[in-house]
């Protein structure tokens, strides 16, 4: 599959993706690409941010891809049985790990805990060793149950702006190799 057929939609996590995040850089980038918008970025509810992102994948005209970031990968798993047409795939990034008890702020914990069915799309998970709101364990299992192909990143962090993850080409390089397999959903 191309960018171009399909509908890409940047799923940024809690507080959102500042101008110098990746995310932002990708969606100024890829021509079909689009944020969902949530109303609460500091102060975000499950229930509010999994039906933002049903709402943008149901109004899809062509195979939705999903690119998410921390908790943007949390809802946007909350929001699967709310999908009534199908995705094309997803990419993501950095998974929180929501049933840690000591992640902060805590009510980043009501996006959990993780359905660990296989995701109905094929999808990556990319993580990093020293993630400061998931360990390499955690992201590799919840890559494990989903199904997904697991991106070792080494030791970058959060794989955000703060961390030095700007522009992240070796992301949008992963990312187009990852989009070039797919196959519209049927």
């Amino acid at each position: 599959m191309r960018v171009s057929e399909a509908d890409i939609l940047i799923l940024p996590g809690y507080k959102g993706s500042c101008d110098n995040h990746w995310q932002t850089r990708w969606e100024r980038k890829l021509t079909t690409a689009r944020r969902v918008e949530q109303a609460e970025w500091s102060k975000p509810v499950c229930e509010d941010w999994a039906r933002a992102i049903a709402d943008a994948v149901n109004e899809g005209t062509k195979p939705t891809v999903l690119v998410g970031h921390s908790l943007g990968v949390a809802a946007a798993v909350k929001a699967l049985p709310l999908f009534t047409r199908p995705v094309a795939g997803a990419f993501f990034v950095s998974p929180p790990d929501v049933d840690d008890e000591t992640i902060r702020p805590k009510h980043l914990r009501t996006f959990g805990p993780y359905p660990r069915d296989p995701l109905p799309f094929p999808s990556v998970v990319v993580a990093s060793r020293n993630d400061g709101f998931s360990s390499f364990a955690a992201a590799e299992d919840i890559a494990g149950a989903w199904g997904s192909l697991f991106v070792d990143a080494g030791e970058s962090g959060h794989i955000n702006a703060e961390s030095g993850h700007g522009p992240w080409p070796e992301g949008l390089l992963t990312f187009g190799k990852f989009i070039a397999r797919l196959s519209p959903p049927a």
